[in-house]
């Protein structure tokens, strides 16, 4: 067992490419890693927290040269007197890809050279591996003079060779973490030469086969620091708690640089979040290595609930009593623990509501701002989401102290996935899988997983360190969590890939499984579970998706073993490119000619990539809230399943609605313990429930105060409670109707309005009302939806293609007309070619107030597959585009993904119903509608209201047939028209996952059986 393995390559002088296949050389005159803590050179620095004097920044532009592979570059170019002045600019931090060199590429499991070369671990394509040679030329800051320099790149893609002035300086792989140098020996008065040699592919390449875009380049920041005489490289924060978890030990573990001279002292003083001091100590420093520790009593637990953070100041003293060093350390108090096979934090059983982030912005890929990080954590927070796993590698040290600030709960992953080594096309084979049993491996694996622990160790926020992703199992990845074991006990260790061979179940503390389907997760928890359960990644968010999530979340108070999941994923990972007329659009893979390519894979966010929330994300926020608000007619009942907080810092909000207009609206305090619940009655007058109709009880839970991740009034829980009271009985319109029976056609005229039926069209089609014409095609059956992702995967498309044909024709067998008292009944009968025993028979009823009550019933067939939709639709001009609803939203939302979804009356316009999944898909639905107004500018449309109970509703600037053909949003058509669909039914969209799993069969739309739904379309003037 290793510690770090540089040691082993220090003062290499002679660098060679050959090191690009060479499993033992992957860390050549690397600095040991070590935490990433800051460091100041006065109290008054490190209280302030400003910028660290001791650092300069190298970010910005760079001379670069790109080559397609190693036999083309220019391999003197680190010479002090090899001109560059020529090149062009590259920007540090930023993918090489996306600056106008190379191509992008997007692939999933497979390697990215899969088809092209016939290679074996460690080998690698030499052909295609593009070098990116870089040099910037800077001067020492004046406040580095005379001492010690040295160099850190935060992150660079996947190994790369560093010289300062000509000479070499070092080498590393690893993409995410950290690789410094000592610059100090290099170094010249005036202008420094630094150059820095990018190889796309190494040998950790076979190691970094995440499902991601395949970059290179310095992507994270690069900056040159200094330290004092006496300095802490490495500090160990070790907080613990007593066995009733009410008092704590703090213990600091420090290495410093040699040599600390005798006489050297530390002083260790803890504040409150108030200012508060809490304790100290002052010791004699005993060496490179020291230690020091301190009793609190009483400690403020840090928690997602309550992240609450002390700070601790650690000072070094020089023998004559100065102070050099000044180090500000952010603690959290918390235990983790496994007690009787479950997971317990601080003592009690934790639920993890999480989500798999990564690192991504849609014009610079892994390349994030700070800013992207803050609009990140306050998302999560917002939307209940508890917890990340650090999706398939450590990200950048300032997510960490974001979560630690703002309270979510980590799974810190090791840089490793090889995928491709042991799985194909779905199929189990570890024949060629590495790391595996390959002790030849264990080396370079075990760096990756010590420079992840080593620089993340004191954040408070992880909880969980994870030996990768997706790489089966063996000895190697087994020493991996030993190590972690060894080095940190106070944190537990997670590996999924355990599942594929049980050999190696003691790797993982917890069993972890991906996209289990709830029947297997039940059967394991009924089954005498051995460990506690999650899943690292369910749910999966591709395009239209995350129905169904909510038979997981019922697991949670249901096994106590059952201990959450991580939603695959957080973001989508599309790009911005432009099409050929200049117009930007978001790319996935395949489109800047990558092959191979998985194509659409990587957009499975429930965020978009350019950082807009998705409509999926009502349901995350609604399912992961801590705060059930069980509503009735009387009351709520609020159940408190937060671990740790009262409900004091929320006010609980109702409001009663009657058809979606607010009667009454309060607030209350409430205070309800943590693992508790309590009770609030409705104060409301009781004359206001005694008109007839259908009212509404909306409860919420609002933030009291400002925090850090939102405003005062944000409502972060929610409940609601639906009774209609007395049925109101709708009065049919009176007066006359004159029905004109033309050859083809057939007119119903009343007053100011004519209702105009085809026997050619096979339709209604023609509302016209004065002047205005509203339908511009014909009411016809529909039974397809736009292909979704999740519909591709289970091949909606080939099992249920018949219903896509039925929709483009149908025959017309039938055409009865019956003229009633202040009504004309028109019905038309349709067969279909699909088969011969269905039938559906739409029959429209012309009022006297020219709206039109619509019945459309079906007849199904035996062997028939599921479909898709059964609705009517039809056409009206683009310029009614402004939508008033009373139905279930205010997002989108189908029958497996509608819990998060309120019944209210809000408004949109027509467009905003074209979500934006990467590619066109069905979208927009809202299910529970009682009515929609539908109107111009100018407030003329049309009114459609169910009858006998709701429908669903869909209002595009396309058909789904439109949507169908188009790949991506820039191949829709130029808008013309508002396509209204009118559902008795739509399936769900289903989720488990994108290849295979089906909707649930609650969900379904079942051909075989009988169906009818009704509406009226009225006329809005």
């Amino acid at each position: 067992m290793i510690n770090t393995q540089i040691n082993e390559n220090t003062q290499v002088r002679t660098p060679t490419i050959d090191w690009l296949t060479d499993l033992n050389m992957f860390a050549v005159n690397r600095v040991p890693a070590h935490s990433d803590h800051v460091y100041y050179e006065t109290m008054e620095e490190a209280k302030k927290a400003s910028t660290m004097k001791m650092r300069h920044d190298l970010n910005g532009n760079w001379k670069f040269h790109y080559s397609i592979n190693p036999d083309s570059r220019p391999e003197r170019f680190y010479e002090r007197d090899f001109d560059c002045s020529a090149w062009g600019n590259i920007v540090v931090p930023g993918h090489i890809q996306l600056q106008g060199y190379g191509t992008p590429q997007y692939v999933n499991t497979i390697y990215p050279w899969d088809g092209h070369r016939d290679v074996q671990p460690p080998e690698i394509p030499t052909d295609f591996n593009p070098v990116g040679s870089y040099v910037k030329v800077f001067n020492v800051p004046e406040n580095m003079d005379n001492k010690p320099v040295y160099i850190s790149f935060q992150g660079v893609e996947s190994a790369f060779f560093v010289w300062l002035n000509g000479e070499f300086v070092g080498y590393s792989e690893d993409s995410f973490t950290p690789a410094e140098f000592d610059l100090t020996p290099f170094l010249t008065e005036g202008e420094n030469k630094l150059a820095v040699e990018v190889f796309q592919r190494s040998t950790g390449s076979w190691l970094e086969d995440q499902d991601f875009w395949r970059f290179s380049g310095i992507f994270r920041d690069v900056y040159l620091y200094t330290v004092p005489e006496i300095h802490a490289q490495d500090i160990h924060i070790h907080t613990d708690l007593d066995s009733s978890y009410e008092n704590g030990e703090l213990k600091v573990d420090l290495r410093l640089l040699p040599t600390v001279p005798a006489g050297s002292k530390i002083a260790a003083e803890l504040y409150d979040r108030k200012g508060n001091t809490v304790a100290k100590i002052t010791s004699e420093l005993t060496g490179e290595n020291s230690s020091v520790s301190m009793k609190v009593e009483a400690p403020k637990l840090w928690s997602a609930e309550n992240p609450y953070l002390y700070k601790l100041y650690i000072q070094i003293f020089n023998a004559t009593g100065e102070l050099v060093e000044v180090i500000p350390q952010k603690v959290g108090f918390r235990k983790f623990e496994l007690v009787d096979k479950i997971m317990r934090l601080n003592g009690e059983r934790i639920v993890f509501k999480g989500v798999n982030r990564h690192e991504f912005n849609c014009r610079s890929g892994r390349v994030i701002t700070k800013e992207d990080m803050l609009w990140d954590i306050k998302t999560l927070k917002q939307n209940n989401i508890n917890a990340v796993r650090t999706s398939h590698y450590p990200n950048q040290s300032y997510w960490y102290e974001l979560c630690d600030e703002y309270g979510i709960y980590v799974i810190d992953e090791m840089n490793l996935e090889t995928h491709g080594t042991w799985q194909w096309m779905g199929v189990v084979e570890p024949s060629r899988n590495i790391p595996g049993n390959k002790p030849e491996w264990q080396n370079i694996v075990l760096d990756r997983a010590v420079s992840m622990v080593q620089r993340d160790k004191n954040h408070p926020s992880i909880l969980i360190w994870s030996c990768g992703n997706e790489s089966y199992a063996g000895e190697v990845i087994l020493n991996v969590s030993r190590y972690f074991k060894s080095v940190d006990p106070s944190r537990l260790v997670h590996y999924e890939g355990v599942f594929h061979n049980r050999d190696y179940n003691d790797t993982s503390d917890m069993e972890s499984r991906m996209y289990a389907k709830p029947a297997d997760i039940e059967e394991y928890l009924n089954d005498n579970p051995q460990k506690p359960y999650i899943s690292c990644e369910y749910m999966h968010a591709m395009g239209n998706s995350l129905g169904g999530m909510d038979k997981y979340t019922a697991f949670e108070t249901k096994y106590p073993m059952y201990q959450g999941g991580f939603i695959w994923d957080y973001i989508d990972q599309s790009l911005v490119k432009k099409d050929r007329y200049g117009q930007e659009f978001f790319a996935y893979g395949g489109d800047f000619g990558d092959r191979p390519s998985d194509y659409g894979f990587c957009t499975n966010g429930i965020v978009y990539s350019n950082r807009e929330l998705s409509p999926k994300m009502q349901e995350v926020k609604y399912l992961y809230q801590n705060m059930k608000l069980n509503v009735d007619k009387y009351g709520v009942t609020i159940c408190n399943e937060s671990l740790f907080e009262d409900t004091s810092a929320y006010d609980l909000e109702y409001i009663l609605f009657l058809e979606g207009k607010e009667l009454y609206r309060n607030q209350e305090q409430v205070m309800i313990l943590p693992q508790s619940e309590g009770r609030v009655e409705f104060k409301w007058p009781a004359e206001l429930v005694n008109e007839a109709g259908e009212y509404v009880i909306h409860t919420s839970m609002k933030l009291k105060e400002e925090q850090l991740w939102a405003d005062a009034g944000y409502e972060i829980a929610f409940g609601q409670y639906v009774f209609e009271d007395v049925q109101k009985i709708a009065q049919l319109p009176s007066g006359n109707l004159r029905v004109a029976y033309g050859t083809q056609n057939i007119g119903v005229h009343g007053s100011d309005f004519s209702i105009m039926f085809c026997r050619k069209a096979k339709s209604l089609i023609s509302m016209k009302y004065g002047d205005r014409e509203m339908i511009e095609a014909p009411i016809l059956p529909l039974f397809w939806r736009a292909t979704t992702d999740n519909d591709r995967g289970f091949s909606q498309g080939f099992t249920s293609g018949c219903w896509y044909a039925a929709s483009l024709a149908r025959q017309s067998v039938g055409l009865d007309v019956k003229e009633q008292k202040d009504k004309v009944e028109v019905t038309f009968t349709y067969k279909f070619s699909i088969h011969s025993e269905i039938e559906v028979k739409n029959t429209f009823a012309v009022l006297a107030d020219g709206s039109v009550h619509v019945k459309s019933v079906y007849h199904g067939a035996e062997n028939l597959p599921q479909m898709p939709i059964f609705a009517l639709s039809f056409k009206v001009s683009a310029d009614y585009d402004q939508l008033e609803w009373y139905a279930m939203g205010p997002e989108e939302n189908y029958s497996d993904r509608a819990a998060g979804a309120r019944l209210g009356v809000f408004t949109n316009k027509v467009t905003d119903n074209l979500s934006g999944y990467v590619k066109p898909q069905e979208s927009g639905n809202r299910t529970g509608v009682r009515w929609v107004n539908l109107t111009n500018s100018d407030g003329h449309g049309m009114k459609i209201s169910s009858a006998s109970r709701p429908v669903e509703c869909n209002f595009s600037p396309y058909t789904a047939f439109e949507l169908e053909n188009a790949a991506h949003h820039y191949e829709l058509p130029n808008v013309h028209y508002t396509v209204v669909t009118v559902a008795g039914k739509q399936m769900g969209v289903g989720g488990d996952d994108s290849w295979g799993a089906p909707v649930y069969p609650e969900h379904l739309v079942n051909a075989n059986e009988d169906m009818e739904f009704e509406f009226t379309i009225q006329p809005i003037k």
